[in-house]
């Protein structure tokens, strides 16, 4: 979610305008209007205050896509499988042979 979506869904929640957000904030209602529509992206602090004026926290959270080991693990499993399919013998097509003349 950008910040801009968060700021103006924090604002209508909390049933707020523009103006009085701003307020609240310590901030100038175009400076708010700007966040709003993306043409300024606030700092990570602004954005926590401006939210906080809203009664709302900011919550960021790390999430492990696939634990380290795990990809080490199917990495291996991989290197492994190739290093086997080397030892068999190629199988090839049966060979063409052209005679001229």
């Amino acid at each position: 979610m950008q910040s801009s979506d968060l700021i103006r869904d924090a604002r209508r929640r909390a049933g707020l305008t523009i103006r009085q957000l701003a307020r609240r904030a310590g901030t100038s209602h175009s400076a708010i209007a700007a966040y709003e529509s993306g043409a300024k992206v606030p700092g990570g602090p602004t954005l926590e205050r401006i939210l906080r004026s809203c009664g709302f926290a900011l919550r960021v959270q790390l999430v492990a896509l696939a634990p380290f080991e795990d990809r080490q693990a199917r990495g291996r499993e991989i290197v492994d499988v190739l290093e086997l399919a080397e030892q068999f013998p190629a199988r090839h097509g049966p060979r063409i042979t052209a005679r001229f003349g």
